[in-house]
């Protein structure tokens, strides 16, 4: 969903986070401030938190930056725009993966098409787990791409998609970031983003992968306590008085992961296994995993060449497991 052109105006203005009197919105979008209230009503009706104290006039509890298509193409290096085929932005949407399953259902052709929003409504992580999406405060980024090879072709593509978002991260000064296990990004043990790459298509291909990242970079306590396991945003990471640019960290994101998929083979995931372990925050870590109904305790020895997980259980036996519905923790 595309917000009306006075409710975006509206909000580009307020997106200084400076008080603005309700005269003075009036006179700039050319509404009645009757109009402007119901306007800035529409938008806490969409989580947008505003605060009005009299005398002073409407400020967002926290400035936004919004999300610039024509900002992200001027900072794509050359390689990255010549292989972007469409970036939609979206202000609402229920899923950026979900648009692009469904674009890639009506559309067997459609690849390079990257759908970005400011809001999701129904963010989802693996198992389906909700993904907290507060409007203009973090990244919430789709890839769909397509590949000759079928399915089991990409068995280990999100792993190598999680060494591009650490290494997209590294640019921006961001060192200690780390990868777990299949999709997950942490700092410090606490999470920081995930990846959802979901893949259809015939067994012997081609197919298609829509590859789904979120990533915190600001998030309200209110929000940030629908969240049921530690976190952390990137705005804590490099200290509050240095916010990081949505828009620069996203066209560094997308070129580091297009970067990837343009070349992916079976083959392609030896060229980021290393990298892959050196991020690996979960290696010697004592562990409960889950598959189904069915726990096993364990010890983590990283990844095999193929990508799979390699546990050495409490018998001592080492046993390897792919991502499919496996999930795990620490103890």
């Amino acid at each position: 969903m595309q917000f009306s052109a006075n409710k975006k105006l509206l909000l580009q203005i307020l997106a200084d986070g400076k008080f603005h009197s309700g005269t003075e919105l009036a006179e700039q979008i050319g509404l009645s401030r009757s109009a402007i209230w119901k306007q800035l009503n529409g938008l806490e009706e969409q989580g947008i938190a505003i605060s009005a104290v009299n005398g002073k006039g409407y400020r967002l509890n926290s400035p936004l930056e919004l999300l610039d298509k024509s900002l992200i193409y001027s900072l794509l290096n050359i390689e990255t725009r010549q292989c972007l085929s469409e970036l939609e932005i979206h202000d609402q949407i229920d899923s950026t993966n979900r648009y692009l399953v469904a674009l890639c259902n009506a559309n067997p052709e459609t690849s390079a098409v990257c759908c970005v929003a400011e809001q999701q409504t129904a963010g989802k992580g693996r198992r389906g787990k909700q993904w907290v999406s507060p409007f203009g405060s973090n990244i919430y980024a789709s890839i769909a791409w397509q590949f000759q090879g079928g399915p089991a072709s990409l068995s280990s593509l999100s792993l190598a998609i999680g060494v591009a978002v650490i290494n997209a991260l590294k640019i921006h000064g961001i060192h200690d970031a780390g990868l777990k296990w299949p999709n997950d990004i942490y700092w410090q043990q606490r999470k920081l983003g995930g990846i959802l790459v979901e893949v259809s298509g015939e067994s012997d291909g081609p197919c298609h992968a829509v590859i789904g990242l979120g990533l915190n970079l600001y998030l309200a306590e209110q929000d940030g306590a629908q969240i049921e396991q530690d976190w952390v945003t990137i705005n804590e990471i490099m200290g509050n008085s240095h916010q990081l640019s949505r828009n620069q960290l996203l066209a560094t994101l997308l070129e580091q992961l297009i970067a990837v998929t343009r070349y992916y083979t079976p083959t392609s995931f030896a060229l980021y296994r290393d990298q892959w372990r050196q991020f690996d925050c979960m290696q010697g870590q004592q562990v409960s995993l889950f598959m189904g109904n069915t726990k096993v305790n364990g010890t983590v020895l990283g990844i095999n060449d193929a990508g799979l997980l390699l546990l050495q259980t409490e018998t001592g036996q080492t046993q390897s497991f792919a991502s499919g519905e496996v999930s795990f923790r620490r103890l």
